[in-house]
């Protein structure tokens, strides 16, 4: 049976619960653009810290950190015409010799000084982008929250995307994102505290300068 949406206004359809679930029901897309969870287990503290183990644990018992299994894969890439997963190197995806890299002007040389991301778009592209000057900027205290500005550059990766698709929405960066581009975006995230966090940031009204 088809889910209610958590939320919805003219260009975000939100999802609360586990995206295996939901998948399988919503339309096909014409980009899936996401930032899985890796199962790296690197984080340790409670929602609301920088860094933890599972936001919203206290409440709702999920630990996020948890690579998602690869029929779960196998559906994000069946879903979309393109598709741009974020964390190829942690993941069960297929071999292949397109990909994106965000460089984050690291100070310190180690494990996050780049991350990488699966694309089926022929091409090879390096988007520079200061961590740092990301930290300051966040907004919902995810601990791998991505620039809305990655996110922006890999829609215009896409410039037919009209439908995007996010199955781990986290702070709703995609969405603000397509929303801030005048894209539709679908999102699916299993918190429902990171679901209020969303539904905040999309009845944000983007200022023109």
């Amino acid at each position: 049976m088809k889910q209610q949406p958590y939320y919805e206004d003219e260009h975000i359809t939100l999802y609360h619960g586990d995206c295996a679930d939901i998948l399988p029901h919503l339309p096909q897309v014409d980009l899936v653009l996401t930032d899985p969870p890796y199962g790296i287990k690197r984080f340790s503290k409670g929602f609301g810290n920088t860094r933890f183990k599972g936001y919203g644990a206290e409440n709702s018992g999920i630990l996020w950190d948890v690579a998602p299994e690869r029929n779960v894969l196998d559906l994000l890439l069946n879903k979309g015409t393109c598709c741009i997963i974020w964390g190829m190197n942690y993941l069960e995806l297929p071999r292949t010799e397109h990909f994106l890299v965000w460089s984050k002007h690291q100070t310190v040389d180690n494990f996050a000084s780049a991350e990488v991301a699966w694309t089926n778009i022929k091409r090879t592209k390096v988007f520079d982008f200061s961590i740092h000057l990301h930290n300051r900027r966040k907004f919902g205290a995810h601990p791998t929250e991505k620039p809305v500005e990655l996110m922006k550059w890999c829609i215009e990766l896409t410039k037919e995307a009209d439908l995007i698709l996010d199955p781990f929405a986290g702070s709703g960066t995609t969405l603000r994102a397509a929303k801030d581009m005048n894209r539709r975006c679908i999102g699916i995230e299993q918190s429902k505290e990171y679901c209020d966090v969303i539904v905040k940031r999309m009845k944000q009204q983007v200022l023109a300068f």
